[in-house]
């Protein structure tokens, strides 16, 4: 499941068609314990809002390694609260400040009002980024964009706010490319194609004019559907003793 309902998720087959394997709390607890044993720098728990009071009792005692909320966004600031001190690294999108874009892609009309919101408030609980010697993120926000397709003015909107909330070394930020047509895509033509050189370009131009230097960007070869895992419940299930 999910909170939001994007018509080109590359998760659809999880996030609207709801396929997945029900666990326990007591079970994904030991999943945490599984990955980090396999080396995981982080547990990274990937769109959980529908799921937090479960995250929260997950969570009852610290973990060795940071926690990564990784989320559309469009969260509620009282959510956001109610994991203070569970949460270390918020991994929020920001995927509009155009209302019309979100309402027709996502069901959102409020989408920007709502996520800016809650990530201003990610932000207070954290405070500024901080990476150790490793370049692991150790706890702070980092900001994901996705720019689609026809939508550059939205991008642009975007990295204005970011430029004109957060100060350099605030947040991290990571302009992303990766956009392909998933899920409903197709029902909605002028989003069904990849992005093309010339929006990315302008849109990276953009954010280095507004000075935002902290953070990421993709390479073109990030837009491809090999990305995408299968989900088939792998490390979900107990294992054989």
């Amino acid at each position: 499941g999910c909170n939001l309902s994007c018509v080109y998720c590359q998760n659809y087959e999880i996030s609207e068609m709801r396929k997945g394997i029900e666990v326990s709390v007591e079970r994904l607890r030991e999943i945490y314990f599984e990955l980090i044993e396999e080396g995981a720098h982080n547990i990274d728990l990937v769109t959980p809002t529908h799921y937090t009071h479960a995250i929260f009792q997950s969570l009852r005692d610290p973990l060795p390694v940071p926690v990564v909320y990784n989320c559309g966004g469009y969260e509620s600031v009282h959510t956001v609260a109610f994991l203070r001190n569970k949460v270390q690294c918020w991994l929020p999108d920001l995927k509009y400040a155009d209302s019309s874009a979100a309402a027709r892609y996502s069901d959102a009309p409020d989408y920007f009002e709502k996520a800016t919101a809650a990530i201003e408030q990610m932000f207070r609980q954290t405070g500024p980024y901080e990476i150790d010697s490793s370049g692991i993120l150790r706890k702070g926000v980092l900001i994901r964009h996705l720019i689609l397709p026809g939508q550059v003015e939205n991008t642009k909107k975007v990295l204005e706010y970011v430029a004109g909330t957060f100060a350099p070394g605030e947040v991290l930020f990571s302009l992303m490319r990766q956009y392909v047509p998933c899920g409903r895509a197709a029902e909605y033509p002028e989003i069904n194609r990849p992005i093309t050189d010339e929006e990315y370009e302008e849109c990276e131009s953009y954010m280095e004019e507004l000075g935002i230097v902290d953070g990421y960007v993709q390479q073109k070869a990030s837009s491809d559907k090999m990305f995408i895992p299968a989900f088939d419940g792998t490390g979900v299930l107990k294992r054989e003793e």
